[in-house]
């Protein structure tokens, strides 16, 4: 009885992991920001690293915001280990940093340090989300 009990919370702990990797946003590429800048909705590029602590708080919120603003925002997270390049085009001093575009793809906010989804969608209807 004790085995299967186990059995079956590992089973379930497994199963969660794999989902929140499942989840995780991928790390976008210049063409992918550049997609979401032309697509004509607002959009937050978030840059940041898979392994700094603010980034890891922030990277359910950017996943969940991903979900719910389908279609009507975009939102992005570059890896800036994985792409150097990319955020120092971007100008990014320090991580996380997010990047508020309005629908015709200029900036309109930079903030750097963790971000809470209330702020986020705040910017966001700033920048144009209705």
């Amino acid at each position: 009885m004790k085995a299967t009990i186990v059995a079956t919370l590992l089973t379930a702990a497994c199963l969660a992991a794999a989902s929140a990797m499942a989840a995780e946003l991928p790390s976008a590429n210049d063409a992918a920001i550049r997609a979401a800048l032309a697509s004509g909705r607002p959009t937050v590029a978030d840059f940041g690293a898979r392994t700094c602590i603010p980034c890891k708080k922030m990277a359910p919120i950017l996943e969940e915001l991903h979900r719910e603003l389908k279609g009507r925002a975009n939102v992005t997270f570059t890896d800036v280990r994985s792409a150097p390049g990319l955020a120092q085009s971007y100008r990014v001093q320090m991580i996380p940093t997010q990047i508020f575009f309005d629908a015709n793809g200029k900036e309109v906010k930079r903030h750097m340090g963790f971000m809470d989804k209330q702020s986020i969608l705040t910017e966001l209807k700033a920048a144009g989300l209705k």
